[in-house]
């Protein structure tokens, strides 16, 4: 069982430094995670803060079968499909509120994608269709397994496959077309 279960655990059976450690372990990733999803890093911050709330109030049943981390990916994207649903007729955002939230999300990626050529991938990725930016995410970014990309994307392993397939290649053209230039070793 992984630090996150456990300590999911621990929140269940009524110690709450359970949900604390959770929070400081997911809550960065889950950001820049959901934020693929709306483009907002301010709304993507919101919808991090939903994703544990519903940990708190409902508390659903983690079943082991993926790791802790895929099923809380999964409640975030699901929080953040939920979200786009009731909210994409007011989708229009006035360009000074737009400004600021790039500002916001360039000093968070900053300070979580410390390296410069994360920091050049992580721009070319963000000209890539949602799909391949999440997957090249979950997969390079979050280290995680094409199983629980599979339950997080819902898809099966071999669209998994192939998808990261066509986002590499996609990736490798827009890091060409932005002057990325690879260092041999």
């Amino acid at each position: 069982m992984d630090r996150g279960a456990n300590s999911y655990r621990r929140f269940l059976d009524g110690n709450d430094e359970g949900i604390v450690e959770i929070v400081g372990d997911y809550k960065d990733g889950l950001i820049l995670f959901l934020n693929g999803y709306v483009n907002n890093i301010n709304i993507a911050e919101e919808l991090t803060e939903d994703t544990f709330f519903r940990l708190m109030v409902k508390k659903p049943r983690f079943s082991g079968k993926s790791s802790f981390k895929s099923w809380l990916y999964a409640i975030g994207r699901n929080v953040a499909v939920d979200y786009i649903r009731h909210n994409l007729k007011s989708a229009d955002a006035s360009m000074v509120a737009a400004e600021a939230d790039l500002s916001d999300e360039a000093g968070l990626e900053r300070a979580y994608i410390k390296e410069e050529q994360r920091l050049i991938i992580h721009k070319s990725m963000k000209k890539l269709p949602a799909d391949y930016r999440q997957i090249l995410w979950l997969v390079y970014f979050e280290g995680l397994k094409f199983e629980d990309v599979s339950c997080i994307m819902k898809k099966n392993s071999r669209q998994v496959r192939n998808l990261l397939y066509r986002a590499k290649q996609s990736l490798k053209l827009q890091l060409a077309k932005d002057g990325f230039i690879y260092e041999e070793y």
